[in-house]
Order: C-alpha cells, then structure tokens, then sequence
C-alpha cells in the first residue's frame, strides 16, 4: 500500500512551536532550494540561505528559519503528495533530505541492547540460523542490563577483563563499553535520501534490518543547532563476517534515510528533548507482516554531546558542519520466515520511524541497485547556486 504523504503524519505532534527547515527540488530551478515550513506553506528561504550548510553557520539558526523573506512554493502537504516517485509529477516540487554538503557520520553500538546484538553477528560470522544460539550464551556470561555502565569507567574496565578472560571479548564490546566512541562515515554528502524516498539494501545480502535513530545536525564549530530522524540501514550479515566490511554494510545507494525536517534549537525544543526522545519502529510487510519496537535516548551509553564531541573538534574539523546519527538500542531479532534466523528485509517493506517531537520518516525497502541513482551531488549543486546567482 503507499506510503502516508500527508502533512499530519510528518510533522510533529506540535508544529506550530517547531522550526521546521528543509530541502525541496524545483524543477523550473532544475536544483534543490532550501525551505522553512510557515505554517502549511512551504517557503524557499535559499536567497537568504542558499544551503542548509550556510543556515546552520548563522549565529541563530532557527530565527534565521522563521524570519528570512522567501518565495511561497506551495503547501506541504502538496509538495509531500508529489514526493513518491511512483506517482510524481516531474513539473512540481518534491522533498528531499533536509541536509546538503554536510558530512554524514553515526555513531555505532551506544546502546547495550544493540551492543550485544553487534557481538552476536561477530560470533556468528554473519550466518543468521547460529545467533540464536549465541545470544543465549552471551546473556547467560554478562547479562543484558548494560545499560548502567558508564563506558571507560573503572567497573567497565573490569568487565572488560572478565572477558578476556573468558575468551568473549569482542571489538565491539571495546567501543561499547571502552573508552573511545565508535565514529564511522555513512555516507558521502549529498548522499542521503529522504522522507517517501526508497532506501536500498544490496541484494546480496540475506540479514539486514532497519536502524531507527536521532540525528544531531551541527555547525563547523561542533555548535549542535538541530536534530531529524534517521534509518541507519544495516546489513547485519556483511559487518557479521568481518568489521572490515562496515563500508560495505554501511555505505550503499540510498542506504541512508534523514527527515522528513531539521527542527532546529530554539526555546521550543533543545538538547535535553533529544536526550528524552522515544524512537518508534514500524515494519509492514508485503506479505502482511508487521513489525514493532521502540528505542528510548535516554537508555544511550554515552550522552549525545559526547558523541558530537568526539566527532568534531581540535582533531578532525567538518568545515561544511556534520550530521551525527547516534545510534540506536533497537536490533529486531523476532523470526521473520526461517525459525531461528531472526528478522530481515523483504524488498517492498514500508518502515516508519517516528517520534512525537520530530514527525515521522517513511521509506520503501528496494534493492540499492534499483534505487534512483545518485547523480546530484557537490559539484552539480555548486553550478546549479552559481546559475541561479545564489552564490
């Protein structure tokens, strides 16, 4: 069935307090244009702000959003109903990722849940049909209730020993609870998808899943300004037979997910809402087959500033800002087909995720080899600007 595109199931539960800024394709500009949603109309804020990148390096974003003159495209909720591109009108405006040139990064296994689900696929060599069996085994050595520990403390630092002691150390245990973050690239700038887009899984792969997160949208100085929801889409089975395969798992055609909005800081909404975000997942099979789960912020192992913080600063710097996914607590290990082997995607999936303060993001499962290739990026949005005497 096709995907909600109304304006009610995107927004937030209150979108009148919230600065909602994004991305949309005109096709008389043949070029993107940012927007801020006033009220139910679309406006095209790009002579003020030509990239998202340039509005999140303003001094206060979110003013910046509400009160820049702009151009009315339309209302949302018909610019939304263009978006699928089974149904588009190629003459219309449809919405795109509300980020630009943006460095696209995740932060991996911040959660306990996930954590060990990430050393059930090592152990597994990425063969579904033995986690069962492994998660078990892992459980009944360390338990599951990690999520107390601080990571890099002194009693994280024990357990860490009793591993290896053990012989069940893992390199994902090491970024779970070891000192350092886990800080990976997702995917280029430019590259990710957006809400009603298709998201791609290889179609070589046989256990992947859905990953439903937060991301935090900074500013070249690590100025958090913002935050959307994204999928961070996992191939389970890749990063199972060997960590080396991260990009691969990672790293694919429309494999990552961001929007459907920026809701950027204000007095409305902060940092601590994120840190008391609930992120919820739904699933619908082709075949009739549903999916649930939930992932609470306030379970993460290591607090969302800390994970921007060893993102960007003195050692690595993002001069275009940088968009932080950061993590997720949620690994679907529910039997799908094949007793024992858990949950995978079937292409034709609708996955929604959502949580009250930030809409809800919906994508359909395609293989990434079927997806819309990926033409538009850098160097063509820089002559588009410079055409249109943005820049």
């Amino acid at each position: 069935m096709p995907l909600d595109a109304s304006s009610a199931f995107a927004l937030p539960d209150d979108p009148e307090a919230a600065a909602l800024v994004g991305r949309i394709w005109r096709p008389d500009k043949d070029g993107p244009s940012v927007v801020a949603l006033r009220g139910t109309e679309l406006v095209d804020i790009s002579a003020a702000t030509p990239t998202v990148r340039d509005l999140c390096e303003a001094p206060e974003p979110a003013a910046l959003a509400i009160d820049a003159a702009g151009e009315p495209i339309g209302l949302l909720g018909d610019v939304l109903a263009n978006t699928p591109a089974a149904n588009r009108d190629a003459e219309k405006p449809w919405l795109l990722a509300p980020i630009d040139l943006q460095a696209i990064k995740a932060a991996g296994v911040t959660f306990a849940v996930s954590m060990l689900e990430r050393v059930i696929e090592e152990q597994a060599r990425g063969a579904p049909e033995r986690a069962m069996a492994i998660r078990a085994e892992m459980q009944t050595a360390i338990g599951d209730d990690l999520a107390r520990l601080k990571p890099g403390s002194d009693e994280a630092m024990a357990l860490k020993q009793l591993l290896i002691d053990r012989d069940m150390w893992s390199q994902y245990l090491e970024v779970g609870i070891g000192p350092d973050a886990e800080i990976f690239t997702k995917a280029p700038p430019m590259a990710a998808v957006g809400h009603l887009a298709d998201i791609g899984v290889r179609s070589d792969s046989s256990w992947n899943n859905p990953e439903p997160e937060v991301a935090l949208v900074a500013a070249s100085s690590g100025a958090i300004v913002g935050a959307t929801l994204g999928n961070d889409v996992n191939l389970r089975d890749f990063e199972g037979r060997s960590a080396l395969l991260l990009g691969k798992a990672k790293d694919n055609n429309a494999s990552a997910s961001l929007g459907p909005f920026i809701r950027l800081f204000d007095k409305n909404y902060s940092l601590d809402d994120v840190r008391s975000a609930e992120i919820a997942l739904t699933v619908d099979g082709p075949e009739g087959y549903k999916l649930s789960g939930a992932s609470a912020l306030n379970k993460i192992s290591r607090d969302p500033a800390d994970l921007m913080a060893a993102t960007i600063g003195d050692n690595h710097q993002y001069p275009d800002g940088v968009v932080l996914y950061l993590g997720t607590m949620f690994a679907p290990i529910d039997d799908r087909d094949v007793p024992g082997e858990g949950f995978t995607h079937k292409v034709g999936d609708e996955v929604t995720i959502s949580s009250p303060r930030l809409g809800r993001l919906s994508n359909t499962v395609v293989y990434s080899a079927d997806a819309a290739p990926w033409t538009f990026g850098t160097g063509a949005l820089m002559r588009n600007l410079t055409k249109r005497g943005l820049i």
